[in-house]
């Protein structure tokens, strides 16, 4: 066998092990991994949309934590429930504390204007010390009572009426006019 011979068999083999090398690796950059856990039904799943909340955002504190607190007819009383939603607040707020908090409180029209502004003052100010008393610094919060303004539903059943009898936690990075 002459060399020129010799020399083009090793380069043809080269040739095909280069080719084979080629077909068998994977650029690890082109690989893409599945963006969400798939969706398998259970109550855990993360909602489509929501997966890449950043945490301490103000979405994190909305979906995580909830921001409203409901209350019965003529009541500025917590129930177990608006304290389990109020102690995730709490914790979520002290891990934040740049954060500060607008506290609004509102009531439904089953009394007088003046009655409805003064009820919905006391129901912020009764979340506003139930924060404090968990920890939260009173000067990053404040509390206004806006009555019956801003319905979330106007309606006359009374199953309606509880989703206007209400305070909404707003977060705020600076403090904004009362």
């Amino acid at each position: 066998m002459s060399v020129l011979t010799a020399y083009a068999m090793r380069l043809a083999v080269s040739a095909m092990l280069l080719a084979l090398t080629a077909c068998t690796t994977t650029d690890i950059a082109s690989v893409e991994e599945p963006a969400t856990a798939p969706m398998t039904g259970q109550t855990n799943d993360p909602a489509p949309g929501f997966e890449n909340v950043k945490a301490g955002s103000e979405e994190d504190f909305i979906l995580s934590v909830g921001r409203r607190i409901y209350f019965t007819q003529d009541s500025a009383k917590l129930d177990t429930v608006s304290m389990t939603t109020l102690d995730n607040q709490a914790a979520w707020l002290n891990r934040n504390p740049a954060w500060l908090i607008k506290l609004q409180g509102f009531a439904d029209d089953s009394g007088s204007e003046s009655k409805m502004k003064n009820l919905s003052q006391q129901r912020a100010d009764a979340v506003m010390a139930y924060l404090v008393s968990k920890g939260v610094d009173a000067n990053r919060m404040w509390a206004k009572g806006y009555g019956a303004d801003r319905e979330v539903r106007d309606c006359t059943q009374r199953s309606c009426k509880v989703q206007n009898r209400r305070v909404v936690a707003n977060l705020r990075t600076e403090r904004d006019a009362i």
